[in-house]
């Protein structure tokens, strides 16, 4: 009886202390977290999605929830995306790839040089196998897995021999998850000719899903709480290329010899996996130098700045220094119609600039009204 009496009082007061601690320690009551709203259509790559369907839907509804709501995983691949798209987007155009499957490189890779337990390597995951036979150079000097360029080129000449397999843009992209033969193997077995329609094993049954949701949240992003400022996307660096056919002894001092870190040319040329280059076979290799040096930031100054005074800061940080190429930075004020061929034909200078300048990666990103910043020699 003793023993009741205490274990009862205990209890009590364990009662009482977690009423108190949970009131003083409760959610604001501002605090909201909302379901999200499914749009009613959707397509990958032109292809409809079939959202009626109760299963489509609700595997949509669970990817779009979940990165919705993974918040800073989203947030790094916008701003990561915002400075390696430019490089990716073109070289599937150039080779009749829908503009969609940027984001497989997203969904493989979130844009970052990983490697995964199997050694699935790079930008868009290939193994070795995989990217020898797609024309990529591997071994312990040079692996063009890393390269963002050679691997985009390589995933290219994948979805090109898939696509004469299924004719089918979304079968394209799950047969990259699962392999082509996997893919086929199921159809056959299922009897059915849409990817919606297959049962599959739980990676790929989410894998178009988690590319639609990506591709939604990117494309309509204030719908799902996202709002950025240009100038937190991380930029496009203006790059330069070089051609070596012979050894490098030294990378370190060969970038020295640039006017770069090693850091920074390892950075824009993450293949080089060596910190030498033996290259007996006097191959040419292309590597990628920035135009200009690193840009560094005064927070504090950069914290009370405008965007249109951050991008002049931004830049008069990197421009070089000699008197030829002194610069005079000029406010355009975008007018209806104008896109950013006919600025830069209108103040002679490159496109590209006046994109890294402002950091646009089309004509959609120009409003009316909009200021620009445009540099030019004095």
């Amino acid at each position: 009886m003793l023993f009741l009496f205490i274990s009862l009082f205990f209890a009590s007061k364990l009662f009482i202390f977690s009423e108190d601690n949970n009131d003083q320690n409760r959610f604001d009551p501002n605090y909201k977290v909302s379901e999200v709203n499914i749009p009613k259509e959707l397509n990958l790559a032109g292809e409809p999605v079939p959202i009626h369907k109760f299963n489509v839907m609700e595997g949509v509804d669970r990817e779009l929830t979940i990165n919705t709501y993974w918040q800073s995983q989203t947030l790094m691949m916008k701003k990561l995306a915002n400075r390696w798209f430019p490089v990716i987007e073109p070289i599937l155009r150039n080779n009749g790839i829908p503009d969609d499957f940027k984001f497989i490189a997203l969904v493989e890779s979130g844009l970052t040089n990983i490697v995964s337990p199997a050694g699935a390597t790079g930008y868009w995951q290939l193994l070795e196998g995989t990217a020898k036979a797609y024309g990529l150079e591997v071994n312990n000097e040079v692996d063009e897995r890393y390269s963002i360029e050679k691997s985009t080129e390589a995933a290219c000449k994948y979805f090109k021999e898939a696509y004469k397999q299924f004719n089918n843009w979304t079968l394209v992209a799950a047969s990259y998850n699962m392999g082509i033969g996997g893919v086929q193997k199921q159809l056959d077995k299922q009897k059915v000719g849409s990817y919606y329609d297959l049962f599959l094993n739980d990676e790929t049954a989410r894998y178009i899903y988690r590319i639609i949701a990506i591709k939604e949240l990117f494309t309509h992003p204030k719908n799902y709480g996202y709002v950025l400022r240009k100038k937190d996307f991380y930029p496009p660096i203006p790059t330069k290329k070089i051609t070596i056919d012979s050894g490098i002894n030294d990378l370190a001092e060969f970038a020295l010899n640039r006017g770069i870190s090693y850091k920074i040319l390892k950075y824009f040329n993450p293949w080089l996996r060596k910190n030498h280059l033996t290259n007996k076979s006097k191959k040419a290799y292309r590597l990628n130098i920035p135009e200009r040096n690193t840009v560094i930031y005064d927070l504090d100054e950069f914290a009370e700045m405008t965007y249109t005074d951050t991008l002049k800061y931004a830049i008069s940080k990197v421009l070089p220094k000699d008197s030829d190429s002194t610069q005079k930075d000029i406010v355009h004020v975008v007018k209806k119609g104008e896109t950013i061929a006919s600025i830069a034909k209108q103040y002679n200078v490159e496109e590209n600039r006046i994109k890294v300048w402002n950091m646009l990666n089309n004509d959609s990103d120009l409003k009316p009204k909009q200021e620009i910043i445009i540099f030019r020699k004095k």
